[in-house]
């Protein structure tokens, strides 16, 4: 059974990270004390729901969570300090703080330390998130006790309405570009100047190409946004779609 510990205080646990070329020891207290922070626990860093949906979400939603008063959004996993970095820097999310808790001592506190021998995982936490004031659990989100990797009730999503059910959510908005492309910077710039956080799909990054571009927009030039779903279109169409939003 995995246990519900809101209204306890947080394990005193001391991370051993790598930042740049030096080892730095981050405490518990360094995290936690005189903050509101999110964490969300994870199985695995580069692993499927951790990088498509778990992990992007509350990058997306940064944003958000700060307007509502929180400091900080944590991920931790049972995960080296080399591996946490390097998927850091793969996923982009800047908006996230990584954790590794290398030895499982964290997740062993929380009684969230799992075995997945199964699947030759060995010992790893349990999915979940909490909102952690001043060190202090005031809400736990915890993942179905049953067999996988559920995942049903520690997204963002869940946490946020939690947080405040009437948060304004932001648009997300996608953006189709190609390097050196002069109207993919108007675009961006159009969008940065309006606020408007974006992904980025680069054709030719990662086997993405025209016919991907085609298949996707029925477009054969760049950029090509997208608001919410919407094809709004070219830096043409984006500046007339953000002037009648006036």
């Amino acid at each position: 059974m995995l246990d519900n510990k809101e209204g306890q205080s947080i394990p005193q646990v001391t991370f051993r990270t790598r930042q740049g070329d030096s080892w730095v020891d981050v405490t518990t207290n360094d995290i936690f004390k005189d903050k509101t922070v999110i964490v969300f626990a994870l199985p695995g860093a580069f692993t499927p729901t951790c990088s498509s949906t778990h992990l992007p979400r509350y990058n997306e939603l940064a944003p958000t969570f700060k307007s509502e008063g929180v400091d900080d959004i944590v991920c931790l996993s049972v995960n080296d300090t080399f591996v946490m970095n390097s998927w850091s820097a793969d996923q982009h999310a800047e908006n996230i703080t990584f954790i590794p808790d290398g030895n499982g001592e964290f997740s062993d506190g929380m009684g969230m330390l799992v075995t997945k021998n199964d699947i030759g995982f060995g010992k790893r936490s349990w999915r979940y998130s909490m909102l952690v004031k001043n060190g202090v659990i005031e809400k736990m989100f915890i993942e179905p006790d049953q067999p996988g990797d559920p995942f049903e009730v520690s997204d963002a999503d869940t946490m946020l309405d939690y947080i405040n059910p009437k948060a304004v959510l932001p648009k997300r908005v996608t953006l189709f570009t190609k390097p050196g492309c002069p109207h993919c910077l108007r675009a961006k710039k159009a969008l940065t100047e309006h606020r408007y956080s974006y992904e980025e799909i680069v054709l030719g990054d990662k086997g993405i190409t025209y016919s991907s571009l085609a298949a996707v927009t029925g477009a054969g030039t760049v950029p090509q946004v997208f608001i919410d779903g919407e094809l709004i279109g070219t830096a043409d169409n984006l500046e007339k779609w953000l002037a009648d939003k006036k």
